[in-house]
C-alpha cells in the first residue's frame, strides 16, 4: 500500500489555510498541521516530519516563510513549496536561497495545487539520494534526545528548541521563540556564581566550536540550576555560510560531577599520586 503524503500548511489566513486542507483531503493528501507563524513552522516541521510544506511567504509574526523556509530545508530537507499573493524580483531572489520545489501564485486551482504538489514530492525523491546531512541531527533524534538543543540565529535570538530544551527552560514557548537565549537562561561558574561569557559572538567570529564544561552551570529563569556541558556550534548551510549556532547542554550526573571534582581537585589529585621526594 503506498505511504500517503503527509502536508503541512503554513498560512496566517485561516480561511485560505483551511480551503487549502480541504483541496489537498479531496485529493487524498493528509493534512497534519496548520500553522500561522515561520518561527513556529521549524520547530514543528521536525516534530511532525512532513512529506512536504505549503509556506505562505507574507506571514505575520517575527519570522517571514522565506527565512522559515530557509531553516527548515536546510536543518530537515523538507521540501517547500511557496504561497504567495505578490511576486517581485527582491522577493524571488531571496526564495531561490531557500531551494523551493515550487511556487504558486495566488489565487490557484486544485488542479495547480496538485500538480505542484506532486512534482515537488517526486523531485525530492530524487534530491533525497545526495542530501544525507543533517547540520544539527536527524528530526527524530532531536526530538526524542534528552538534551538541550537550541539554535540561535547569529545574533543569538532562538529559532528551533527540542521538546526537553522547552521542559527545561519551563516557559511557554512565545517567551521563548525569536528571544535571546539570555533571557531565558543563564550560564554560569558553578563555583563562582560568576556569569559566563556569552559562545554566541565568539562561535560566529571564529566559526569554531566553544566549549564549557569544569564547573559550568546552567540556570533557568525560575532560578532552577543544573550542573552541565554547554557545547556552542556553527551550523552551516549547503554553501557553507553560517545558518546559526547550536547550543547543547548536557546535564551531569552525580557521578559525573564526583569524576569530574577527583580530576580536577589538586588536593585530591596529590593524595592518590603522592610525589616521591628524591
Amino acid at each position: 500500500m503506498a505511504k500517503i503524503p503527509r502536508v503541512i500548511i503554513v498560512e496566517d489566513d485561516e480561511i485560505i489555510a483551511d480551503l487549502i486542507s480541504l483541496m489537498l483531503e479531496k485529493k487524498g493528501y493528509t493534512v497534519v498541521g496548520k500553522i500561522a507563524s515561520g518561527e513556529e513552522s521549524i520547530r514543528k516541521a521536525a516534530e511532525l516530519e512532513p512529506d512536504l510544506i505549503l509556506m505562505d511567504i507574507h506571514l505575520t509574526g517575527q519570522m517571514d516563510g522565506v527565512t522559515a523556509a530557509q531553516y527548515i530545508f536546510q536543518l530537515f530537507h523538507f521540501p517547500i513549496i511557496f504561497l504567495t499573493g505578490m511576486c517581485d524580483d527582491t522577493l524571488l531572489e531571496r526564495a531561490k536561497n531557500a531551494q523551493p520545489y515550487g511556487y504558486l501564485l495566488k489565487p490557484f486551482s486544485d488542479r495547480e495545487l496538485t500538480s505542484n504538489v506532486e512534482l515537488a514530492l517526486y523531485n525530492h525523491s530524487i534530491k533525497m539520494r545526495h542530501l544525507d546531512n543533517y547540520p544539527i541531527g536527524l528530526p527524530k533524534k532531536i526530538i526524542e534526545i534528552l538534551d538541550v538543543l537550541i539554535l540561535t540565529d547569529p545574533q543569538g535570538r532562538i529559532i528551533f528548541f527540542n521538546p526537553y530544551a522547552g521542559r527545561f527552560l519551563d516557559l511557554p514557548d512565545n517567551q521563548i521563540l525569536m528571544n535571546h537565549w539570555r533571557e531565558v537562561m543563564m550560564f554560569i561558574n558553578d563555583k563562582t556564581d560568576e556569569q559566563l561569557e556569552d559562545p554566541i559572538p565568539e562561535v560566529v567570529k571564529q566559526q569554531l566550536v566553544v566549549l564549557h564544561d569544569i564547573n559550568a552551570a546552567v540556570v533557568n529563569r525560575s532560578g532552577k540550576r543544573r550542573k552541565a556541558s554547554i557545547i556552542a556550534r556553527p551550523v552551516k548551510d549547503d554553501n557553507n555560510n553560517l545558518l546559526g549556532v547550536l547550543l547543547h547542554i548536557k546535564e551531569k550526573t552525580l557521578d559525573q560531577i564526583k569524576m569530574a571534582a577527583k580530576k580536577y581537585d589538586p588536593s585530591v589529585y596529590v593524595q592518590s599520586s603522592p610525589i616521591k621526594r628524591m
